[in-house]
């Protein structure tokens, strides 16, 4: 109780930057969207995956589903990510040769799950010059986590919706968003995973689990009930992974780490020899020094049908332009 009303009043004394905060997103919008400040379009269709509330919501499952559904209907995908996290210097490629510390952890997972080419950089549009330069078959861009990139121009902006909600409701610092939540009135599509705002729903699926030294061993999560088993998660929101976990019967001892936290083996030592179950994005950064008892558990996103309908229909719709 204590640390709630703690935690309360520090984002009423953190409004007033909040609300500095809020002015400053508006203006910068309005600047961009009158062309006041410099943006560009790379000339075939982009497509914006992002969210209001910083840290991840489920972007990353999202953007490697669209890109399986558009090579799917004919489409020479490729994405885009700043690769939180890393210093790069200039535009590459990301692969999953590459160590996380370099290119990011999300895009060794894109990369891998993907089957597209996956470039990170700061600087988006060199990103994206570099890398039609390097892949000029690619067709369509998704651009991971760049809802507020407003350099880049876009045709489809979606925005992901968790279960957090919209926090507090107040902007960064005082609460969570990046953005004021009417934002979402003028995105193209909202994806709700497991949220109670209305758009299109995403879940994640997966109940097989794989052994870091040896991805070939493969076992369901129902192995590991019965058994003391410790989590852990540096994502977004790492009660989902635990929750999800919980779900396949799994009775774990659960280990929350920061968004994106730079896991050493030290994190993982608990004393003993139990299982240790991971996310993906947490098991590329830690590849190197995998143990036996480690253990990674894939997810995919299984989308309303309606959703790749909505968008067929309107990527139909720049190939008709283009070709008019």
């Amino acid at each position: 109780m204590r640390y709630w009303y703690r935690r309360g009043l520090l984002a009423w004394l953190l409004w007033p930057t909040s609300v500095l905060f809020r002015i400053a997103v508006a203006v910068r919008r309005i600047l961009y969207k009158l062309r006041l400040l410099p943006s560009a379009h790379p000339g075939i269709p982009v497509i914006v995956v992002g969210n209001l509330v910083a840290g991840g919501s489920g972007k990353t499952p999202l953007v490697i589903w669209i890109a399986e559904y558009l090579r799917k209907k004919g489409w020479s995908p490729a994405i885009v990510s700043r690769g939180y996290g890393a210093k790069i210097p200039l535009p590459r490629a990301a692969t999953i040769a590459d160590d996380a510390a370099a290119v990011g952890d999300e895009p060794i997972v894109l990369s891998r799950r993907s089957g597209c080419p996956v470039w990170v950089g700061a600087d988006r549009l060199a990103v994206i010059k570099a890398l039609r330069d390097a892949h000029p078959d690619v067709d369509v861009l998704l651009l991971d986590d760049g809802l507020q990139h407003y350099r880049l121009r876009r045709d489809l902006e979606i925005a992901v919706v968790d279960a957090r909600g919209f926090g507090n409701g107040f902007l960064l610092p005082a609460g969570p968003l990046r953005e004021p939540k009417w934002r979402l009135h003028f995105v193209d599509a909202v994806v709700s995973h497991g949220g109670t705002v209305k758009g299109y729903t995403m879940q994640l699926k997966g109940a097989e689990l794989h052994r870091m030294t040896d991805a070939a061993d493969r076992r369901p999560a129902s192995t590991f009930a019965g058994q003391k088993v410790h989590a852990v998660a540096g994502i977004g929101e790492p009660n989902r992974f635990f929750l999800h976990l919980g779900r396949l019967g799994v009775k774990l001892v659960p280990h929350p780490f920061p968004d994106h936290h730079r896991f050493t083996p030290k994190d993982l030592d608990f004393g003993d020899e139990a299982p240790v179950l991971m996310t993906e994005k947490d098991a590329v950064k830690l590849r190197k020094a995998a143990r036996a008892n480690w253990w990674v558990l894939p997810v995919t996103a299984e989308l309303d049908a309606a959703f790749g309908d909505w968008l067929s229909k309107r990527l139909d719709g720049f190939r008709r332009s283009k070709a008019a």
